[in-house]
């Protein structure tokens, strides 16, 4: 099982950060929330400050767990870590993404999400 960190940024207006994946990658097309595997030893609030400063280019600051999600995608399963963060500094800069949008929670389920990252959609919906 691989683990995997996902930070549920939260900006302006209560929207929260969504990144759809580039064409060709794994979930290629689909939108998630950023993040990234933990490397051994790593912390998943340290995990999400090195991914999103490497894929996006900005800092944030995760500060609350929010929940866990294990999902099976066939090739390969996952345990995701979602963690409430708050974004610090820096302008976005799309490496492993080709869009993103801050999105108001009730939102959510209209962008077609990567399938680990619906159960956090939808207890952000219910006011999560």
């Amino acid at each position: 099982m691989i683990e995997v960190a996902a930070a549920i940024v939260v900006g302006e207006q209560g929207r929260v950060l969504l990144a759809r994946r580039k064409q060709g990658k794994q979930q290629g097309g689909l939108w998630e929330f950023p993040g990234g595997k933990l490397e051994p030893g790593e912390s998943a609030a340290d995990c999400l400050r090195r991914e999103l400063l490497e894929e996006m280019g900005i800092k944030i600051e995760p500060h609350t767990y929010f929940a866990v999600h294990e999902h099976d995608y066939g090739t390969v399963q996952i345990r995701l870590y979602a963690y409430k963060a708050d974004y610090i500094d820096g302008i976005i800069e799309l490496i492993d993404h080709d869009a993103h949008a801050w999105v108001a929670p009730s939102e959510l389920m209209n962008y077609a999400l990567a399938p680990a990252d619906v159960p956090f959609a939808e207890l952000l919906v219910c006011g999560g």
